[in-house]
Parts: structure tokens; C-alpha cells; sequence
């Protein structure tokens, strides 16, 4: 039972984790373009939502590796 919890929020937590990878900005605008934040804007640094969206995926990261040591421990 505990092991049917843990996969999944093991996916759910992939998923998330996913979707946030994709809303940072590479060469493009990303998540600032998005929102109507333009070129000045980016070339002024990290905005505040662009900060929190980093958090919001160390989190995620860290959630995931702790399920999945969680799961190869379990499992073997």
C-alpha cells in the first residue's frame, strides 16, 4: 500500500517537475515572455516570479529524488 502512495506521488511530482523545466526561459523569453515582460526587462535580471519558479523546482527536484531513493530501496 505505502508503495503504491509513493509511485504516485512519484508521478505526480514528474509532472510537475516537467511543466516547470519547460516555463524557464533558455534563449527565449520563457515565463518572463509570457507574462508580457519584454527584452529590458530580461536583460535587467531574474524577475520575482522567475526566482520563485526556481524554487518551485528545486523543491520538485528534491521531492523526486527523495521518492525515487525511496522506491529503489523498497523495491530491491
Amino acid at each position: 500500500m505505502l508503495t503504491i502512495v509513493i509511485v504516485v506521488i512519484q508521478v505526480i511530482v514528474s509532472l510537475l517537475l516537467i511543466a516547470m523545466v519547460l516555463l524557464h526561459s533558455g534563449k527565449g523569453g520563457g515565463l518572463s515572455e509570457m507574462f508580457g515582460g519584454g527584452l529590458g526587462q530580461a536583460a535587467a535580471g531574474s524577475t520575482v516570479a522567475e526566482r520563485n519558479l526556481d524554487r518551485a523546482t528545486v523543491a520538485c527536484a528534491i521531492c523526486f529524488m527523495f521518492t525515487s531513493t525511496i522506491l529503489a530501496i523498497r523495491l530491491q
